[in-house]
């Protein structure tokens, strides 16, 4: 759904996208989010409640718009009663005029301020419901709209990426094994790092564009999407934990090292998608010839394609498959490709495999090469 805000909503949702990226630790995290959202729709209060491991009821509550004397005065905060439970037993976003006409009203405790206009969004993790968030007192004593809504969704969306990798930073934290805190270290640096320091890079284009507000949507939409990549290799990084490789460095750490490296070459970064476990049950005899054969692939397309995107999909299950597509010119340009071609299928031959090029569902090229894991 296209977002229809104004070019200082956008730029807000941009900023509190952005700050959402920068803590690693999780109450903190919480905190700025909440405080983002607040600004960014434009309420007097607003609050995360962070639900239990039972999703039956709020274990935290982190709040924006009151100082402590306020808290102080309010006394124990909500576990998940009236319209805050409705987001527990069904987790679908809530906007109400005034909460106090709702059927479902619990009252408020004395000595908690008086509130009205009323937004609650779910917040998801992995698909499993993290926490809500709540807003209310709109200024101007003005009720949520419908842009404020699709707002503060797509904030959600956003920043259940940085609650995962903040999660992922705290597992980290408790392992015992110092060679397994280093390696989520280098993944998350070379994986989450790099893809949210890209996607920050083009919200900053972005912004420079929030005087057309509906290109700004469209571009909105993309970053979503970026950060959504993201969240699958966050999951991949988590997969990997504990995990061993017969030797050397993580395969998937290689893979997207000689991503990385080619984004220079064609001009943007492709992206990178990654089924089973790949550091686990791919044997360095394998990734000796894989390695060269996707540096090879890369190189072809930066050379010949004359493309627009690229995609790299790796699956480990019985067979290690890679599978690089193009949106380039197709088989025009790899005839140039040379030995090149020749090469990977040799290696995949001698790996009891193979290796086929054919057209791509965009106009470019497929390159697939499969290889047993188990022979």
């Amino acid at each position: 759904m296209p977002i229809h805000a104004s070019p200082t909503q956008l730029r807000r949702l941009l900023d509190a996208v952005m700050a959402s990226s920068y803590d690693l630790e999780l109450t903190t995290l919480l905190q700025r989010v909440v405080e983002a959202a607040r600004d960014m729709v434009g309420a007097q209060y607003a609050a995360i409640g962070v639900l239990d491991p039972t999703r039956t009821y709020l274990a935290e509550f982190i709040t924006a718009g009151m100082d402590d004397e306020q808290i102080a005065r309010i006394g124990e905060l909500p576990k998940g009663h009236g319209i805050l439970g409705l987001l527990i037993t069904d987790p679908t976003a809530i906007r109400l005029p005034d909460i106090g006409e709702h059927p479902s009203s619990f009252g408020f405790p004395p000595g908690h301020p008086a509130m009205t206009t009323f937004l609650g969004v779910p917040l998801f993790v992995r698909g499993e419901v993290f926490g809500n968030l709540y807003l209310t007192e709109k200024e101007g004593g003005d009720a949520f709209s419908d842009v404020d809504q699709e707002l503060t969704q797509a904030l959600g969306a956003a920043v259940s990426l940085a609650i995962e990798n903040a999660r992922l930073h705290e597992r980290a934290a408790e392992l015992d094994v110092l060679a397994d805190r280093e390696r989520i270290a280098r993944d998350l640096h070379d994986t989450v790092l790099q893809q949210l320091f890209a996607t920050g890079l083009a919200m900053q284009g972005t912004a420079a564009r929030l005087d057309d507000p509906e290109i700004a949507a469209v571009r909105l939409e993309q970053h979503i999407d970026a950060i959504d990549v993201t969240i699958q290799q966050i999951r991949s990084v988590i997969f990997g934990i504990g995990a061993t490789r017969e030797e050397g460095r993580s395969l998937q750490l290689e893979i997207l090292d000689l991503v990385t490296e080619s984004s220079r070459a064609l001009g943007f970064s492709p992206t990178v998608s990654f089924e089973g476990a790949i550091d686990s049950t791919v044997p360095a005899s394998v990734t000796g010839q894989f390695v060269p054969v996707l540096r090879e692939a890369l190189s072809n397309v930066a050379k010949h394609a004359a493309a627009n995107a690229v995609r790299v999909r790796v699956v480990a299950d019985t067979n290690l498959t890679l599978e690089v597509t193009d949106d380039g010119r197709g088989f025009v340009s790899a005839s140039g490709a040379g030995n090149g071609i020749r090469n990977m299928e040799y290696r995949a031959r001698e790996l009891g495999g193979h290796a086929d090029v054919g057209p791509g569902p965009d106009g470019g090229i497929t390159l697939l090469w499969v290889v047993p894991l188990q022979r």
